[in-house]
């Protein structure tokens, strides 16, 4: 089991600041450390994490997606990492859905996201690429790259009404499942 990292709570002071640019991606310290967190995000079973979720203060992020009970409509891909990442673009649409986060566990808030964005980011192997996201992924992207600006979820979210504890909305989607 991996230790080696601890999900930071909000109200820790890192949640709340910009990053910096990871200068020297394929840095064997940098690239080990890639590896540990990997083995630690796929433990989790989370969607992604941003370095400052775990304290490096550093502008990279694993992204992933899979369906679960949270997101059963969520597409297949594995995890990989987004290094200095950019966005070119966005839609002129938006779209409210639910999120949760690992630093704010049990709370749910819904948040309304860009359904498009067109980006820019570093792989692992420091190579460029620009791509596009859609729906899900794009939600998935812009949470995650809200962290590397010191924003989380409920930041975004217009309403207190759209707050709710992950047992109540856990409650509300089998309902809504059954109807």
């Amino acid at each position: 089991m991996t230790t080696l990292f601890d999900i930071l709570q909000l109200g820790h002071p890192i949640l709340r600041h910009p990053t910096e640019e990871v200068e020297d991606i394929l840095n064997p310290a940098f690239q080990s450390q890639l590896d540990e967190l990997m083995d630690f995000v796929i433990e989790k079973g989370g969607m992604g994490i941003a370095a400052p979720q775990v304290g490096i203060s550093q502008r990279f992020f694993i992204m992933s997606s899979h369906p679960n009970v949270r997101y059963p409509y969520a597409p297949d891909v594995p995890a990989f990492f987004v290094i200095n990442p950019e966005i070119i673009s966005t839609s002129d649409t938006q779209e409210k859905d639910w999120e949760g986060c690992l630093s704010l566990p049990g709370i749910r808030g819904l948040v309304p996201r860009y359904t498009q964005i067109q980006v820019r980011y570093q792989t692992r192997q420091a190579e460029w690429v620009e791509t596009h996201y859609d729906d899900f992924l794009a939600r998935v992207f812009q949470h995650e790259f809200d962290h590397l600006h010191g924003h989380v979820f409920l930041d975004r979210v217009e309403s207190t009404y759209d707050v709710m504890m992950e047992q109540e909305w856990q409650k509300q989607i089998v309902e809504k499942r059954k109807g």
